[in-house]
């Protein structure tokens, strides 16, 4: 097992160290230029060369005037000690300015994630055990349309109904302005104005997870232990949570640990139709506002967290499948 960790970590650098080339190189061949951008603002404030000079003093500062490779040898060693550059849009460091938004991504997710897995996993195993019956007839059908209506449709149809006929839910936002209270009050406040975003999250995600579980455990139902185990007089209960779901893990662990992982991501439709400052707005208003040491940085922690998922995933398949050996 420590073998072949220790092999995985050394495919996790290389693989980390050519996504880092290729996104500094990506990046910076983008037209614009971020000195000028800086300085822009303060044209007519200055004489013509006052804004040269300042010109000039920003492109040193950012390291324009040296080679590609120099600047990305300057701006990997940064990374790998910590330092992730600064916000050109807030005059930052990014490792600050992207708190906020991580944890507000954070939080969204570990309910919205939470909620699906409640409602998937036994509605795929009923359907898995029920399966041709009425019940698993008429959830494949409100999964198929639940898995083919786009999230954006979702948030739509949410807005409409909750917010605008009904006034149940705030449109946007985390909370009420200026709202005063105790720290549970902000809590309860927080949660009512994410329930919209929390619904359309928890209800995009139903479809495609309850068909997975489900047809994973079908599969599993099939096979000759299952048969065996039901021959010897084990009560159905038994068969089906310990056996049947036991072999089931096994394909649906990739999926659930797919998720997890996916805590730290960000939703970006929801997020920017909601006007909530998680990682998915946080990552496409630094797009639209050239802060690339802010994308560079966000896209490297994906880099990260896809790279720490596929090799948990593997981990996990020995402690699932005693049959799986994952130290070869």
């Amino acid at each position: 097992m420590t073998k072949y960790i220790l092999k995985r970590i050394l495919y996790m650098i290389f693989v980390f160290a050519v996504m880092s080339v290729l996104l500094f190189f990506l990046y910076n061949m983008i037209p614009g230029d971020r000195a000028r951008a800086e300085v822009e603002p303060l044209k007519d404030k200055l004489t013509p060369q006052e804004y040269q000079f300042r010109y000039q003093q920003a492109r040193e500062r950012l390291g324009l005037d040296d080679p590609t490779i120099v600047r990305y040898g300057k701006w990997i060693s940064g990374v790998l000690q910590g330092n992730l550059g600064m916000s050109s849009k807030f005059k930052q460091p990014v490792v600050e300015v992207v708190k906020t938004p991580l944890k507000v991504t954070v939080f969204i997710n570990i309910f919205s994630i939470a909620l699906a897995f409640i409602i998937t996993i036994p509605l795929g195993i009923i359907c898995a055990v029920k399966k041709n019956s009425t019940f698993d007839k008429v959830v494949q059908v409100l999964t198929i349309i639940g898995y083919s209506i786009p999230v954006f449709i979702f948030g739509l149809l949410f807005i409409f109904a909750f917010a605008v006929k009904l006034g149940w839910f705030p449109v946007s936002g985390m909370n009420t302005p200026n709202f005063k209270g105790t720290e549970f009050q902000l809590f309860l406040d927080t949660m009512y104005h994410l329930t919209l975003p929390l619904m359309v999250l928890t209800l995009a995600s139903l479809g495609g997870l309850t068909r997975y579980v489900r047809a994973a455990m079908g599969d599993a139902l099939t096979m000759d232990c299952i048969k065996t185990a039901r021959a010897k007089g084990l009560k159905e209960k038994v068969v089906i949570l310990s056996h049947a779901w036991r072999n089931a893990l096994l394909p649906v662990v990739t999926l659930l640990i797919g998720w997890i992982m996916s805590v730290f991501s960000g939703a970006m439709i929801t997020e920017r139709m909601f006007n909530i400052n998680g990682m998915g707005k946080f990552f496409y208003d630094s797009l639209v506002n050239q802060d690339y040491d802010v994308t560079m940085a966000i896209q490297l922690f994906y880099v990260v967290l896809a790279l720490l998922g596929n090799l948990i995933t593997d981990i996990s398949y020995g402690f699932v499948d005693p049959r799986v050996r994952v130290n070869r």
